[in-house]
């Protein structure tokens, strides 16, 4: 595909044209659905800037390169199916498959490997490539629930929910494999009794 205008004005009046030439309000729920995966994949796209200062430092930031260009070319791929109209299919339309998902699981499953047991929640945030991944796993909730909700009222393929689902889980463990692999800090939640209990101690 070549793109040879960015504006057209064909949008200017609200609405906007799925793969397939059916027009749609721009604020209709597929496209919020699409348009939030688009956010989900940008800001994977700042993670990798990040990562990239690290590169030369480690092969950990190598292997997150990787796996980040692969996440973003599916959510890319994910977010093309969702801008088609139900019902319309194009030459080599791209696909979102029970493979996809299980590559998302053995993501998870070999970075779980260099973990400790989780014993408390994690405070998003920590070091910018962490931080980045944290934002983009809730990101990614938001873009599941929406295409939870189209996929009551238009067909959705049950892949791309298991697919978003499966991917939030992976970008939370993405995140702490980082902290731990790129020495980047993990805050753990304090409850308030904790913190009562260490200011009395103080005392």
């Amino acid at each position: 595909m070549r793109i040879s205008k960015v504006y057209t004005r064909t949008g200017d009046a609200g609405k906007t044209r799925l793969a397939g030439g059916q027009e749609v309000w721009k604020d209709s729920l597929r496209v919020e659905t699409y348009g939030t995966v688009d956010e989900l994949n940008a800001v994977i796209g700042l993670a990798r800037v990040f990562n990239s200062e690290e590169k030369p430092k480690c092969e950990e930031a190598e292997r997150l390169e990787q796996t980040l260009q692969w996440i973003q070319n599916k959510l890319f791929d994910l977010g093309g199916i969702l801008a088609t109209a139900p019902g319309e299919t194009f030459p080599n339309m791209p696909t979102v498959t029970a493979d996809h998902v299980k590559q998302l699981e053995n993501i998870i499953d070999e970075c779980q490997g260099d973990l400790e047991p989780l014993k408390e929640f994690i405070l998003p945030g920590g070091g910018k490539v962490s931080g980045f991944l944290h934002q983009a796993r809730t990101t990614c909730r938001r873009a599941e629930r929406l295409c939870v909700t189209l996929a009551r009222d238009e067909p959705v393929d049950a892949h791309m929910v298991k697919f978003l689902n499966r991917l939030s889980d992976a970008l939370f463990v993405l995140a702490r494999w980082v902290a731990k692999t790129q020495e980047e800090p993990e805050y753990l939640w304090q409850r308030e009794l904790q913190k009562a209990e260490n200011v009395k101690r103080e005392t």
